[in-house]
């Protein structure tokens, strides 16, 4: 029972922002949308069509492209390429903003050698532009294709050459075989890193903040802050849920009845096949050109400026922020771990639909943005915050003050909500595979539920677990627009850090933070790359 009820009440609290978003709708707000339609809503509609675009394009063509490439071909590079593709992965998108910002503006050294190398003065050469939609949705597509990738990557692993070698005798050259017979058996998994992408692509505040590109978010943001409407930023924050909704609801029906599952009988793999120079020389290129523009290119710029900088930047202020993203990621991860396990053990002793519906649920908020996770557990916080209050001062004469909303409580509860899905992901499957026959076992000889877990099962899941804990870790560390909504007076981040000194165009400053967070960021990718290459063997 105390599994079952336990269960419910983490999700009920899972539910927190999405009923404190729907709230909102108790509160007329026409003025404000008016006032949005009059000034930014084309703006926005238009912006956030062309992130939808180009993000899910350019991530769909290099994600299963390279993946492809890594996973069916043999090339000099191609093994180090395999987890090398994952590196961008570990930049969050208002870094790169930031990096390509300095590297591409006119006084950078881009265009500073472009002038020394040919005596050009302004106006005498065009050069692109960064700050449109377009621009920000290339940067987006450098750093969030690897979704698209490891996804991808997985499902032709699972696959099985027998097809691939009965499309080549039938007279199907490489390209036709990849349509014809890779692509559509892995697209669930391909439009499945497609949308984690794209919703991550909506949720981005720093980057489009910084570029000057309006969308739902940086509407949210200013709706709170510029006009103090909280009710407003909720309606706005609908808004992005229902497009977030919509996305996922699109990649599942566009399944319809069709069946990708391959006959056990054909699940053998063989060698990848060797590349001539010519091709090997192009696979190479087309592998390795994503990793030098979104992670080498910029990281190399950043560990510079960081380098010039790091004597003024590394301060007492610094690191009191590192101090708190280390101890809010640290707390937000052993929170998500625990309250993980605890669901995934509920769902494998109750074994009731419901219950699993209500454990899949738990995982919807890392579909829904930073931004509206804020807004969602702000409203009903400071809702209980008021009610305390009135309580307090009836009975005993003194104010309470704020208790929930503005404290580190709000902002762990958003990380949970936020990332619980991480851990999910990791240690429900690794519960799963565990034979249930050792838990029979176990009740058989006495031992109750409570100890089966702790004797059996926690050994057992060391890896899951850890795996679970540095994932959540990097993910809080990187974590923005929650962070910037949330946030107590007084308690920043590495993140707040990096993204108030590049809104001051400090830029040198900024690239410290984001150095340590792209470090501390490396150690998930080496597990993933780990993990990925044990399905080959």
């Amino acid at each position: 029972m105390i599994w079952r009820l336990g269960a419910i009440a983490i999700a009920g609290i899972v539910a927190l922002p999405l009923l404190g978003v729907a709230s909102s709708l108790l509160t007329p707000q026409g003025e404000l949308w008016r006032h949005l339609a009059d000034t930014q809503l084309i703006d926005i509609f238009f912006n956030t069509l062309v992130l939808l675009l180009v993000v899910g394009l350019g991530t769909t063509i290099i994600g299963a492209g390279t993946a492809w490439l890594v996973t069916m071909c043999s090339f000099p590079g191609s093994r180090l390429l395999q987890w090398a593709l994952l590196l961008p992965l570990v930049l969050p998108t208002y870094i790169i903003g930031y990096a390509y910002a300095d590297l591409l503006t006119f006084a950078g050294p881009v265009q500073g050698a472009l002038r020394q190398a040919t005596g050009w003065s302004r106006g005498d050469y065009w050069f692109p532009d960064l700050g449109s939609a377009g621009g920000v949705a290339l940067l987006f597509t450098l750093v969030l294709y690897p979704y698209v990738y490891l996804a991808a990557r997985t499902a032709f692993l699972s696959q099985s050459h027998a097809l691939i070698e009965a499309s080549r005798i039938l007279g199907h050259g490489p390209w036709r075989t990849f349509f014809g017979v890779a692509l559509p058996l892995a697209r669930p998994a391909v439009a499945a890193g497609v949308v984690l992408a794209l919703l991550e692509a909506l949720a981005d505040f720093g980057t489009v903040q910084y570029y000057g590109v309006q969308t739902l978010t940086t509407a949210i943001y200013r709706t709170w802050y510029g006009l103090g409407n909280r009710e407003g930023a909720a309606q706005i924050a609908l808004v992005l849920i229902a497009i977030a909704g919509l996305l996922i609801l699109i990649e599942r029906r566009s399944r319809g009845r069709a069946r990708f599952h391959i006959a056990s009988n054909l699940r053998h793999h063989g060698e990848p096949a060797a590349l001539a120079f010519w091709p090997a020389v192009g696979a190479i290129a087309a592998c390795a050109l994503p990793i030098i523009l979104g992670f080498v290119v910029p990281t190399i710029h950043l560990a510079q400026l960081a380098w010039r900088s790091g004597a003024v930047a590394i301060d007492s202020h610094f690191l009191r922020d590192a101090a708190n993203s280390l101890s809010l990621a640290a707390a937000a991860a052993a929170i998500i771990v625990v309250l993980a396990l605890f669901l995934s053990y509920a769902g494998r002793l109750v074994r009731r639909r419901a219950l699993n519906r209500l454990i899949e649920f738990s995982a919807l908020g890392y579909a829904i943005p930073g931004a509206v996770i804020a807004v969602g557990i702000l409203l009903p916080l400071a809702l209980a915050d008021h009610g305390i209050d009135r309580l307090s001062r009836a009975i005993l004469g003194l104010p309470s003050g704020l208790l929930l909303s503005g404290t580190a409580f709000a902002l762990l509860l958003a990380y949970t909500v936020r990332f619980l899905a991480v851990g999910l992901a990791n240690i429900a499957p690794g519960l799963a595979a565990i034979d249930p026959a050792m838990d029979a076992s176990a009740r058989v000889l006495g031992a109750r539920p409570r100890e089966v877990l702790r004797r059996i099962h926690l050994p057992l899941l060391r890896g899951p677990m850890l795996t679970a804990a540095v994932v959540a870790f990097v993910e809080v560390m990187k974590e923005l627009p929650a962070t910037l909504l949330i946030r107590p007076f007084n308690l920043d981040t590495l993140a707040i850090g990096v993204y108030r000194f590049a809104s001051d165009e400090r830029l040198a400053q900024a690239a410290v933070g984001s150095i340590v967070i792209v470090m501390v960021s490396l150690a998930p990718v080496i597990v993933l790359s780990r993990a990925i290459a044990a399905r080959r063997r």
